[in-house]
């Protein structure tokens, strides 16, 4: 099983089926617009604009699962998302990526990659209070927060699992690797 084995529900209409973008190098993001990490959008652009040509997407799939941080409707997130910070890749449709009606891509996600890299003492630290007060958190493998990255190869495998406080400029060494 890979990625590509998934479909996930476009902003607008119909679903992307992530076999489209077989032979590429993902970046799978759970977003939200107003979230202390929503700055973060601004390097995944970077990268975005750096890499696209060499094969590589970003899947940005907002979620409202956490403090309530990705509120308003899916044209709106992205109209934020255009304005603000520019980006050229596009946002899905709002899903879950914890409990009973988690996305299907997420569960699988998870599986993958249960752990993520944590750098630093005091994102260390962060990570256990954010762990605290997230209530969708409930075993092993969750999703603790908005802006936990997952790195797919083109063969569609996840390599690598970042936290939310993991910087996505420092993922570029990983990502070159992979192109």
């Amino acid at each position: 099983m890979s990625i590509y084995d998934f479909k996930v529900k476009k902003r607008r209409e119909g679903e992307l089926d992530l076999s489209e973008w077989q032979g590429k190098v993902i970046l799978v993001v759970n977003t939200a617009t107003g979230c202390g990490f929503t700055p973060q959008y601004e390097a995944i652009e970077n990268l975005y604009e750096k890499y696209h040509d060499q094969g590589f997407e970003v899947l940005d799939l907002p979620c409202n699962q956490f403090g309530k941080q990705a509120p308003g409707s899916d044209a709106e997130i992205h109209e934020f998302c255009t304005a603000k910070y520019k980006t050229q890749f596009d946002q899905m449709a709002k899903i879950d990526v914890n409990g009973e009606n988690e996305s299907p891509v997420f569960t699988f996600l998870k599986a993958a990659q249960p752990d993520e890299e944590i750098k630093g003492m005091k994102n260390k630290m962060a990570m256990k209070a954010i762990e605290k007060i997230s209530t969708t958190c409930k075993k092993p493998g969750d999703i603790k927060w908005n802006f936990t990255k997952f790195l797919v190869d083109r063969e569609g495998n996840v390599v690598k699992r970042y936290a939310p406080t993991f910087d996505p400029a420092e993922i570029e060494p990983d990502l070159k690797a992979l192109l």
